[in-house]
């Protein structure tokens, strides 16, 4: 029969307190990613002044006081980018004031982190109007700021597109 040896004082006092420690300092430094099917990952991304909320049919995105909408589920390319037509609202609080006008958005998600541009052309005041780019993190909720403004939209919650 083998006899295994037991640990040590000397173990049991310095090692295994170090060894423990690194052990939990992994686990709490460990970030959330988002799944990797080559789709924007849903649910919400946040960051400072600005924020994305991604539904299965569309995604909806915050950057200060405005906001706009990408239609559908956003594929990835196999760099991570996208870039999508969709629509933006550049005054939108504390009163929305005119319409919406036509916006690219390009994006790349590199780990948990999105970095987001969007470029407006502003069709009310004919100009071209660059937004970001902003950096949100997956699972985070967006800080806003003075805009208190980053939620779904209320005709997503009324089941309309």
């Amino acid at each position: 029969m083998v006899k295994l040896k037991t640990p040590t004082k000397r173990f049991r006092q310095t090692r295994l307190p170090a060894v423990l420690g690194l052990f939990a300092i992994a686990c709490a430094s460990s970030a959330t990613y988002p799944i990797s099917d080559g789709m924007l990952a849903l649910g919400t991304w946040g960051g400072d002044n600005a924020g994305v909320i991604v539904t299965d049919s569309a995604a909806h995105v915050h950057v200060g006081c405005t906001f706009g909408d990408m239609p559908g589920h956003i594929r990835l390319d196999a760099d991570g980018r996208f870039a999508v037509d969709g629509s933006y609202m550049l005054r939108a609080y504390p009163i929305q004031v005119g319409p919406s006008v036509p916006a690219r958005f390009s994006g790349r998600v590199v780990g948990g982190t999105l970095t987001l541009s969007v470029a407006v052309n502003d069709t009310v005041t004919k100009t071209a109007v660059a937004l970001g780019p902003i950096t949100v993190e997956y699972g985070r909720q967006p800080q806003m700021g003075p805009c208190p403004i980053c939620r779904s939209p209320r005709r997503w919650q009324e089941g309309r597109p």
